[in-house]
């Protein structure tokens, strides 16, 4: 701050500029003395009294800071190479977690769903254990006139059952029933009347899956709880996809309608010969042998299905999903879990049997010959059932 001048004005311009000339010492040697201004020390000094001593390399350099011989630099990229490692197992982890997630998802959706399972007044109420209606229909769909020639199927149109079994899990720790409904019952069908069981799943007597449901469950008193229909064109799929089947004829067969021409004995069989064998008519009995021969395909084609060999092959496991996801029919409540259900279930050794035949009789015009149950024996498994009880032995058909 300046002080002004006794007079009161400013200081006189040669008093101002005294002021901020340097002293004359100061001057004369080129530079302040040291009260003035401190001096900055030189680069080369500051790196002495930094390092403690001015320790230099043979260039003449400060080495500069050391940092405790990189321990620390190596602390760090323990850290680094330890948070990889964490976001590599998090990114594989969360991999192995939605990859199946999604492919369940996918292969659920594959499946053909249909209202097969409808609410009817009168309809049984829910019960103990649990009924899967499996139906082999002669379903031509999916297959080219090739297909046909090759597999022996005819080119009928539209479609009829060609197997019906229903697939019963106990509910008090017994083991699974796989029951045959022979196809030519005679029960009454809802809106087309007394008829053979198989009419009611005819599109051209303007039936169907829920009238077939419907149908059995009125006659039987059983509920049933899950549906699944597969065509001729899934089922030489699955049989491929797993690798075929191994089945055992009592004897020769060859029936040219078929396709069939095979020896007895046990043996791998392909689709279309597997398809051949439990479609044939060949036999004393006619539909009672082919009857029996579709239950014994059934729990082979399970069994290997749910093998470990094919699970854990994926070229043996994807074409099956695929295969299966594709061709089978369900109700609209059902899923892929229902499908493992009834497969897990089939690998508990279930005992095969029909529904107690009582006569067959003929009951005359367009129907012909009919399968009358037993009442006694076949009320003795319905009653099974609806109590979610094992089948009893006296109840069981050959």
């Amino acid at each position: 701050m300046f002080r002004r001048d006794p007079g009161g004005g400013l200081p006189e311009p040669d008093k101002l500029d005294s002021l901020y000339r340097p002293r004359e010492g100061e001057s004369r040697s080129g530079g302040r003395s040291e009260s003035a201004t401190r001096r900055m020390p030189a680069a080369d000094e500051a790196g002495e009294s930094r390092s403690g001593g001015g320790r230099r390399d043979s260039g003449g350099r400060s080495p500069g800071r050391e940092y405790g011989g990189g321990k620390g630099s190596s602390q760090r990229r323990l850290r680094e190479r330890r948070k990889r490692r964490r976001r590599i197992f998090a990114v594989v982890l969360v991999v192995l977690l939605l990859v199946p997630v999604v492919f369940y998802f996918w292969a659920d959706s594959r499946l053909n769903r249909v209202a097969a399972l409808p609410d009817y007044e009168g309809r049984p109420d829910d019960q103990p254990g649990s009924t899967y209606l499996i139906v082999g229909s002669d379903s031509r769909e999916g297959l080219t006139d090739g297909d046909m020639d090759n597999l022996r199927t005819g080119k009928a149109e539209g479609k009829r059952t060609d197997t019906i079994m229903v697939l019963y899990v106990p509910d008090d720790g017994g083991r699974p029933s796989i029951i045959s409904v022979p196809r030519d019952s005679y029960v009454n069908i809802p809106e087309i009347g007394e008829n053979k069981i198989n009419a009611a799943f005819s599109s051209e007597l303007g039936g169907g899956p829920s009238t077939l449901v419907q149908a059995f469950e009125q006659k039987s008193g059983v509920r049933i709880d899950h549906y699944i229909e597969v065509g001729f064109s899934g089922f030489v799929g699955i049989v491929d996809a797993v690798g075929g089947v191994e089945l055992c004829p009592k004897e020769d067969m060859k029936d040219p309608k078929a396709g069939l021409d095979i020896k007895a004995g046990c043996q791998d069989m392909d689709g279309p010969t597997a398809l051949g064998y439990v479609r044939t008519r060949e036999g004393g009995r006619s539909d009672l042998d082919r009857i029996k021969r579709q239950r014994e395909f059934f729990g082979a084609l399970v069994e290997q299905s749910t093998a470990a060999g094919t699970l854990a092959n994926p070229f043996r496991s994807v074409p099956l999903v695929i295969n299966g996801t594709d061709t089978f029919t369900v109700d609209e409540g059902d899923h892929l879990t229902d499908l493992a259900g009834m497969a897990l279930a089939m690998r508990e050794n279930p005992q095969t049997t029909g529904i107690p035949i009582g006569s067959l009789p003929n009951v005359g015009g367009s129907i012909g010959d009919v399968v009358v149950w037993d009442e006694t024996r076949s009320g003795q498994m319905f009653d099974a059932m609806k109590q979610g009880k094992a089948i009893p032995k006296s109840a069981m058909q050959d």
